[in-house]
């Protein structure tokens, strides 16, 4: 009879609680981090699809900081209007990624990297991003941005865009 009565506590406690918090699955984890680490390679080799390729139509990409670029962008197509294309009309040569890390837990995946390109006014752009990705269905829908704006702020402070490339 003891034993019975252990027996239901236990299947009732289960029912009580609910289910234990769910694991983040391997397979999931390494199909994020692969597929994060390959658009950053397309991207290093030349490709200028990343964001296409990555970002869900819905994003919500936030761009951690103080100053004016700084924000919340709804949307792949706000995000690449109001932040991307501002700035990559201000460069003679595309940012060119070198990723030094790529962490991933479950839907979770953090790129740290290094972003190089030229100004149209012929002056280097560095910078070093981290961006912490949501992923589903493996594409980003939420995005953090961690970067120093000082730099990316001045390409857009220095260099006027030219007529017809309005922001």
């Amino acid at each position: 009879m003891q034993r019975l009565a252990t027996a239901v506590a236990l299947v009732l406690s289960t029912f009580i609680a609910g289910p234990a918090p769910a694991v983040a699955s391997e397979p999931t984890t390494e199909r994020n981090r692969q597929f994060i680490a390959q658009a950053f390679n397309q991207w290093a080799q030349g490709g200028r699809t990343f964001f296409t390729d990555v970002l869900a139509p819905d994003v919500i990409w936030t761009i951690k900081g103080t100053s004016p670029s700084a924000g919340t962008y709804r949307g792949r197509d706000d995000f690449l209007k109001r932040a991307v294309q501002p700035f990559a009309k201000r460069l003679a040569s595309p940012v060119r990624p070198t990723v030094t890390d790529i962490w991933a837990e479950g839907d979770d995946v953090i790129v740290y990297w290094d972003g190089s390109a030229t100004a149209a006014d012929g002056a280097p752009y560095r910078n070093s991003y981290v961006w912490i990705m949501r992923m589903r269905n493996m594409r980003a829908v939420e995005v953090n941005a961690f970067l120093d704006l000082v730099p990316y702020d001045d390409v857009i402070r220095r260099i006027p865009l030219k007529a017809g490339d309005g922001e």
